[in-house]
């Protein structure tokens, strides 16, 4: 007898999560050679290596080359070719050195601009955390420039020369906890690593909760899904086929279910690379559920549309900046299923 086939819903899921199974195309040891590499000859030497790197990739994953290909072209239109291929690829590599250099403390290297930033000074001052959802735009690592802020007065418009307390923490799920752990653990100096906070554990909304509490950012990346955000909880979200660039694609309300259980406003980032040394940081308010209505339809009204303006947001940017959002696996759910 064969096992009646799963519901729709949990094949979207179970193919929405396969990118995290994809092997790895490299490990430790030739992580830390390279980062002894840029090290020593510096960053402008070792940015001659990611040319190579770069059309490598490009020539030889054929599965990404077709992901990059349907993204571009949904992104920048029937015109998008290899060269667009490359420089996004290429951007990639780039952001990759760059976090040596951002978690090693080396922010001079760099021109990184701020937008918006007033979106996060005021709930800092103020005691309250920032609750950040980002994407796999640009560099998420160029938070690190933000430990340049300052403190604001209570008007919000001087500043003073006590810093904020910017450290950062970093929302993740178990399993790719421990991947990054082990990355963070190879390139960070121990001031510049930032904080993680394992999602799926009984404690993980009481350590974020408190972590928000004493003033202090913690940042998720919300345009992949992996598991639900709490076990049990009703934090659990599922997934959301929305349109993003043209066509339906599936999103996860996790992230949104977790801000509004804490109550929290949330400010949407990105680390827009440039070109070069050039970032620029972009935080923009997308919901506030300080306040959340008690109606259970009006409350769960208020997460989707905070999940819709998100899309709606990312997709602004992947059309403003298609050579910054480094998602290379079936985002459509496009190919076959297994």
């Amino acid at each position: 007898m064969s096992a009646a086939p799963p519901p729709e819903g949990s094949r979207t899921e179970a193919r929405q999560a396969a990118w995290a199974d994809a092997p790895e195309r490299s490990n430790l040891l030739a992580l830390r050679f390279i980062v002894g590499m840029a090290l020593w000859l510096g960053r402008p030497l070792t940015r001659l290596l990611l040319h190579p790197i770069t059309l490598y990739f490009l020539l030889f994953s054929p599965k990404p080359r077709r992901n990059i290909r349907r993204y571009l072209q949904r992104a920048i239109g029937p015109q998008a070719g290899w060269g667009d291929g490359y420089r996004l690829l290429h951007a990639f590599a780039s952001t990759v050195l760059d976090r040596v250099f951002f978690l090693r403390g080396r922010l001079a290297l760099f021109d990184v601009g701020v937008r918006g930033e007033a979106h996060i000074v005021g709930q800092l001052a103020q005691g309250r955390g920032a609750f950040l959802v980002g994407a796999h735009m640009g560099s998420f690592e160029a938070l690190s420039a933000c430990r340049q802020l300052h403190r604001a007065d209570a008007a919000g418009a001087a500043h003073v020369d006590q810093p904020m307390d910017l450290r950062l923490a970093m929302l993740m799920y178990p399993d790719n906890a421990r991947r990054i752990n082990a990355v963070l653990d190879a390139i960070s100096m121990p001031a510049c690593k930032p904080h993680l906070i394992a999602l799926g554990r009984p404690a993980a909304m009481l350590e974020l909760r408190d972590w928000l509490d004493a003033g202090r950012m913690a940042g998720m990346l919300a345009d992949r899904s992996l598991a639900p955000a709490e076990a049990g909880a009703s934090a659990r979200g599922g997934t959301v086929m929305l349109p993003f660039l043209g066509r339906p694609a599936p999103f996860s309300d996790g992230p949104f279910r977790l801000a509004a259980m804490l109550r929290r406003p949330m400010v949407f980032m990105a680390g827009i690379y440039h070109g070069g040394a050039r970032y620029e940081l972009l935080f923009e308010p997308l919901a506030d559920f300080s306040a959340l209505p008690r109606d259970a339809a009006a409350r769960e009204e208020a997460i989707q549309e905070a999940l819709r303006a998100y899309v709606q947001r990312l997709e602004s940017l992947c059309r403003a900046h298609p050579h910054n959002w480094f998602n290379f696996h079936d985002f459509w759910l496009e190919d076959p299923a297994s």
